[in-house]
């Protein structure tokens, strides 16, 4: 524990808050939501496979001894699906305090949502626009993006499109598996960073963060895009990555840590172990971020409506 500015320890007693974590089944999810829940938190485990989700939580409420540990099925590159998700948690009247889009894919091959959205675009961002509503209702809430994209990290800067985000070619199957990632994580910061200038009045703290290379089940995806080759690499990265455990500190800080509150943190960037970090140009481009959301909300409306 010497030398983590956070850890599980310094989260505070989360009684009467209900967290909803996305991707909560596996990796740095599944140890957020768990900890929320040793924190007395009312979790909502969101993941798209209903065995693996119901099993996750059967094992957090064994852990935890807190049976407040729900399972909602949350198919990211389904819009219908959830929408039907976010409906049917609105209904049961609980608001929403902490809302983690943590669930993301990597490299993964050329493929297109139910929506027809380039996967990797569609799985890291514009699948969590419709969980927003409720926390406004929750207020002080927060909203934790997790994403992997900032000056110290190179690699993503390099990999998205020079002008950012290539609204006109989201789904050309000619970009680079690293490209689409690139500049679907690049859209996750500045989602936050254009969804907190939209709620800067009220009290939700919106921040993004990047919790570092981690041992995680994301090289599924470059697996798949390059061969089992890559499991060799893995091995070898493995070596240099941080546990599950500490992977998910930097996103539990930001999530639960009365810090944020007391300097009123808002659209910042955070590191490895819950340290504030810088953001490139592009990250604090309002112009794009602007142009991000519009283009996101058509998207929705085209396909599920405006309602």
């Amino acid at each position: 524990m010497a030398g983590k500015n956070f850890t599980f320890d310094n989260i505070p007693d989360l009684s009467g808050k209900v967290a909803l974590v996305t991707g909560a089944n596996v990796g740095i999810g599944y140890i957020t939501a768990r900890e929320l829940a040793r924190k007395k938190a009312h979790v909502f485990v969101c993941a798209r496979n209903i065995e693996k989700g119901q099993s996750a939580v059967a094992t957090i409420k064994a852990e935890t001894g807190n049976e407040l540990v729900e399972f909602l099925q949350l198919d990211l590159l389904s819009l219908k699906n959830i929408k039907e998700a976010a409906d049917k948690f609105m209904a049961r009247g609980l608001g929403l305090h902490i809302l983690i889009n943590n669930a993301g894919i990597m490299a993964t091959p050329f493929n297109l949502s139910a929506d027809g959205i380039e996967a990797q675009f569609a799985t890291n961002h514009i699948g969590h626009f419709l969980l927003l509503p409720a926390l406004e209702k929750s207020a002080p809430s927060r909203i934790v993006v997790v994403s992997r994209y900032n000056v110290e990290d190179l690699a993503h800067r390099v990999f998205a499109p020079r002008k950012g985000i290539d609204f006109e070619n989201i789904n050309a199957k000619n970009l680079s598996i690293w490209t689409r990632y690139g500049q679907s994580k690049l859209a996750n910061v500045l989602f936050a960073n254009e969804l907190d200038r939209r709620v800067k009045d009220k009290k939700i703290y919106v921040n993004s963060l990047h919790p570092g290379v981690v041992k995680s089940n994301l090289m599924q995806g470059l697996k798949l895009s390059w061969g089992s080759w890559v499991a060799a690499y893995t091995a070898i990265q493995n070596l240099f990555s941080l546990s599950t455990e500490d992977g998910a500190l930097t996103q539990l800080y930001v999530a639960t840590s009365p810090d944020i509150e007391i300097n009123n943190f808002r659209g910042r960037h955070f590191m490895p172990i819950a340290k504030l970090g810088a953001m490139s140009a592009k990250a604090m481009d309002e112009n794009l971020a602007k142009e991000l959301w519009d283009y996101s909300e058509k998207i929705i409306k085209e396909r599920v409506g405006s309602d």
